[in-house]
């Protein structure tokens, strides 16, 4: 039981962390996208490009395995926060850039016939209103990010899907023991989604 509680709050924690660097790294790669400066926009969509159309599990294995040959260590959790965060901060980046792509042309343009500097516009006018129309895409990532930290385990991190294996190798029951972790996943998931509509309410 308490290998069970540690995976569970391992993958909780590897989670709330990583989407909240994904939403940080996101928001600063998105904003690179739509400004407009042809450099900038074209970092943006290189990072994008690079990271969502390499597989998350190619990134975990380099980062683990890859980063000490070159001198960089870290605590293996905080290894596979790090590839998590930083290959779905291109997801949310594109949700994000989206949503402020959904907003009428018009209101950046008034915004700045008023004075507003870009950064002025994004931060008062335009994301405010792209922000509720991206709840739900967010969650959707939020979800997604939270399946994907099963994959941690495959690089040595003991999160919920791990401890699931180590159990089913002493009890050998694989239709109880991972019934159990799939049921945690969907309680994540449900959690998820019923904050996300709590806030699109909210927001609307």
């Amino acid at each position: 039981m308490s290998l069970v509680l540690e995976g569970f709050l391992t993958t909780v924690a590897l989670t709330l962390l990583s989407f909240a660097a994904a939403l940080l790294v996101g928001l600063v790669v998105a904003v690179l996208r739509i400004v407009p400066v042809p450099l900038l926009r074209g970092a943006g969509a290189v990072y994008v490009e690079v990271w969502r159309n390499v597989p998350l599990l190619a990134w975990l294995v380099l980062f683990v395995f890859g980063l000490p040959e070159v001198g960089l260590t870290m605590p293996l959790f905080w290894t596979a926060f790090a590839a998590i965060a930083l290959y779905e901060a291109a997801f949310v980046a594109e949700a994000l850039r989206s949503g402020v792509n959904s907003v009428a042309t018009g209101q950046g343009e008034a915004a700045r016939a008023l004075g507003l500097s870009v950064r002025q516009s994004l931060r008062h006018v335009v994301l405010p209103q792209a922000a509720r129309r991206v709840v739900q895409p967010l969650a959707n990532i939020a979800i997604a990010l939270t399946m994907a930290t099963a994959l941690a385990g495959a690089v040595g991190v003991v999160d919920l899907t791990r401890a699931a294996q180590r159990i089913n190798l002493e009890l050998a029951q694989p239709l109880l023991v991972f019934t159990g972790a799939g049921l945690c996943y969907l309680v994540l998931a449900a959690g998820i989604g019923l904050g996300a509509r709590a806030l699109e309410r909210r927001l609307a």
